[in-house]
């Protein structure tokens, strides 16, 4: 009698966990892939990893303090600093899947599968004076330009584009993930050119 043959298992399809946080004064939108599996989660929103950099970044350009948005004694990041400082700034967040596969057990965008892309269209109708998007990784410039059909910006640069009437700008911006291999001082002046031209920094 023949073995059956076991075919691999197909990775579950995961649903976003966050609603988009869109202040109604953001004119940027930053948009990442889709957040990391919750054992890697610290806090309750966006970049949850404790070792992902974005939060550091964001308190070494607008407050000359990579630990201003970090709690060191409990490993996390302080969410309501964090929200309170993006409402006053207008920054939006949110990510360009609705819903993932997971090919490998890690965080890497390289191993997502998108199965459902956001509708970015009408994500914008919502945050209507936005001007501008971030992307920040290799996964979300990819979604993003398919979807707008627009070319790639090199990283650190930037690209105009229009959709529904509206003038845009494209940033494209070095991932906030160690796994990048690029100091935090240096991804940080990628995105202070970002914020200086944006009016935010």
């Amino acid at each position: 009698m023949e073995t059956p043959t076991l075919l691999p298992q197909t990775p579950a399809v995961e649903e976003h966990p966050l609603q988009p946080f869109l202040p109604e004064n953001a004119r940027l939108l930053m948009l990442g892939s889709f957040p990391p599996q919750r054992k890697r989660w610290c806090m309750d929103f966006y970049y949850p990893n404790f070792i992902n950099d974005m939060w550091r970044i964001m308190g070494f350009l607008f407050y000359q303090d990579k630990n201003r948005f970090v709690d060191e004694s409990r490993k996390s990041f302080k969410k309501q600093d964090i929200v309170d400082f993006l409402s006053e700034k207008g920054i939006a967040l949110y990510d360009t899947a609705t819903a993932v596969r997971r090919l490998q057990d890690n965080a890497s965008d390289k191993y997502l599968e998108v199965v459902r892309p956001t509708d970015l269209q009408a994500l914008l109708l919502r945050v209507p004076q936005c001007r501008a998007i971030v992307t920040t990784g290799q996964k979300a410039t990819d979604t993003l330009c398919g979807t707008f059909r627009i070319p790639q910006p090199a990283m650190g640069g930037s690209s105009p584009f229009e959709t529904g009437g509206r003038p845009m700008r494209l940033y494209r911006m070095p991932s906030s993930s160690r796994a990048y291999p690029m100091k935090l001082e240096k991804k940080a002046g990628f995105y202070r050119i970002m914020m200086e031209e944006t009016g935010l920094l």
